[in-house]
């Protein structure tokens, strides 16, 4: 059985809702590769933002009214985050809870503790697993000329859509896909490496003689050993890091310096 028909079988015969959304925007070449190579495995429908949202994490927009076009058939472009465009997507858009949620391609990689708390791509992902569907987040690295292979990218990601819609996902898990330029090398499933940033503040002075500034990202400085997605996607191998959403520092629960806290605290309350 091809993956097609197991993904069908999968659901009683009925075709895959596939969502895609990135952090780059609806148009971006990256996101319309995936709209056509998912076609093969459901139903495949973008709700993305309008614009570049880049590193904006899980920000949700509450302070602002937003508007929502509708491009072409399956195809909407959100003023907002990420996580407003799966709201919007499950709220308003598709015709039923989707099957499978894809977030990216994005043109770069998401790699490291820090990465992975900025990106909005990954964001996308995690969302969608708050909601209990399987979610991927894709990011792509560069070659040595600063391109990217979109189309050997969208045949790794379809298998990878193709397998999580016929196995699912860990519960409370989202899956983040480093893919490396061609020739691949292989696959490992990995850890969060770090990747530190020290970004520059650049200042700058307008026409009218008052300051402004961009943050730039600086150099940012890989750390991690074999095991960790920052050194396994830049050695030429697809990196698989499963996500959890409970945050909770589960071995510092019952560390000393909480224990001591949380006395000092029930001592004052006494007071």
């Amino acid at each position: 059985m091809n993956a097609t028909a197991r993904t069908k079988a999968s659901r009683g015969g009925k075709r895959p809702v596939i969502l895609l959304t990135n952090d780059d925007g609806f148009y971006r070449e990256t996101i319309q590769s995936l709209f056509r190579a998912l076609g093969a495995l459901g139903t495949t429908y973008i709700v993305a933002p309008d614009r570049e949202k880049s590193a904006c994490s899980l920000a949700v927009t509450l302070r602002q009214p937003l508007r929502a076009q509708r491009i072409k058939p399956r195809v909407w472009a959100v003023e907002g985050t990420p996580v407003d465009c799966v709201y919007f997507a499950l709220q308003k858009f598709l015709p039923r809870r989707p099957d499978l949620i894809v977030s990216g391609p994005n043109p770069g990689p998401n790699v490291g503790q820090q990465d992975i708390n900025y990106s909005g791509t990954v964001a996308g992902a995690i969302q969608g697993s708050f909601h209990g569907i399987p979610s991927i987040a894709v990011s792509l690295l560069p070659d040595a000329r600063g391109r990217f292979d979109l189309k050997a990218a969208a045949a790794i990601v379809r298998r990878i859509a193709a397998d999580v819609l016929a196995r699912g996902l860990p519960a409370g898990t989202a899956l983040n896909v480093n893919i490396p330029p061609p020739p691949v090398k292989g696959v490992k499933i990995t850890r969060l490496g770090w990747k530190f940033y020290d970004p520059e503040i650049i200042e700058k002075t307008d026409p009218r003689n008052a300051s402004y500034y961009w943050i730039g990202t600086g150099t940012p400085r890989r750390v991690g050993d074999a095991g960790t997605d920052v050194v396994a996607a830049h050695a030429g191998y697809v990196s698989l890091t499963p996500l959890q959403t409970d945050m909770t520092a589960h071995r510092a629960l019952g560390a000393a310096k909480l224990r001591r806290l949380a006395r000092a605290l029930r001592e004052a309350e006494r007071e």
